[in-house]
């Protein structure tokens, strides 16, 4: 038996950034609050609580001189507006490639366009993009789409971890809707990056495994892609959920992992993985 892994599994650089900020804001002050989980990892949230990395519901639960830790996927107006008036030390750990999503979409409007945003309903990333400007669309699905009024001038971005399959045919649909209509495709280049090496690799593989957690949008995506080219395709959070009767007859295992995956938890499984198979070593793939 051989393991095959994709060469980006696991962490993005924006999650990597914003974990590594938090660890060292919390060393350094003792204390720092988030809104909110900074990943949607429940092992990264643990990990960080017991650093000093503290999550709260709403900016008035921040202890006075404690400073408030704004996460990876981008946070509302609203927020920064109101943290600024109270006066509290923000630590920005907004992704660039989140933020560069806020400034297109804010430019779409500029040009007079009614915004559309292809994107998870109530994902914080979605939220906050969606903040930047008024009274903007969201649209998760095709049916959305297809639901939607004929409009003359529309500005269409997507949450950056969405997979290209979904947003071309929400495109597609958009496009019998509006006359003038401007797409900018914010996909980021590490979700379109791990997305193309599951597609492969879940092809040339007996078993794919995909790590991530289950609160993870974009974890859940690479496992219905990986799904969708091999039946025998399993997501799991931990080595510990890990079935041998998976691997019985099987020779070439896959292994990816959502961008909110930690280096740890990914050598956890790759160690039972080879235990089961007796492997020596993974290749990677990619």
């Amino acid at each position: 038996m051989k393991i095959l892994l994709a060469k980006d599994a696991g962490y993005c650089f924006g999650v990597r950034d914003a974990v590594n900020l938090a660890y060292d804001t919390a060393e350094k002050n003792g204390d720092v609050y988030m809104l909110g989980h900074i990943v949607h990892n429940e092992n990264v949230v643990q990990d960080l609580d017991a650093a000093g990395a503290r999550v709260v519901d709403k900016l008035d639960e921040v202890p006075k001189d404690n400073p408030i830790l704004f996460r990876a996927h981008g946070t509302t107006v609203e927020t920064w507006n109101e943290a600024n008036n109270k006066d509290i030390n923000i630590i920005d750990a907004t992704c660039p490639l989140v933020l560069e999503i806020h400034e297109e979409v804010k430019k779409l409007e500029a040009e007079g366009r009614k915004i559309l945003i292809i994107g998870d309903h109530g994902h914080d990333e979605v939220v906050a993009i969606a903040s930047q400007v008024n009274d903007p669309i969201i649209i998760a699905s095709p049916k959305e789409a297809s639901e939607l009024r004929k409009t003359k001038r529309a500005g269409v971005v997507s949450q950056s971890t969405q997979t290209i399959e979904n947003v071309q045919e929400i495109i597609n649909i958009i496009m019998t809707k509006v006359f003038d209509l401007r797409f900018v495709n914010t996909i980021c280049f590490p979700t379109k990056r791990n997305q193309s090496q599951i597609k492969e690799l879940a092809t040339k593989c007996d078993v794919m495994i995909v790590i991530g957690s289950f609160t993870s949008a974009n974890s859940k995506r690479l496992t219905a892609l990986a799904k969708e080219r091999n039946k025998n395709s399993y997501q799991v959070t931990l080595a510990d959920e890990i079935d041998p009767g998976w691997f019985d007859g099987a020779e070439t295992i896959g292994v990816s992992a959502g961008a909110s995956t930690p280096d740890n938890i990914i050598n956890d499984v790759l160690i039972k993985i080879k235990e089961i198979g007796k492997v020596p070593e993974e290749i990677i793939y990619g």
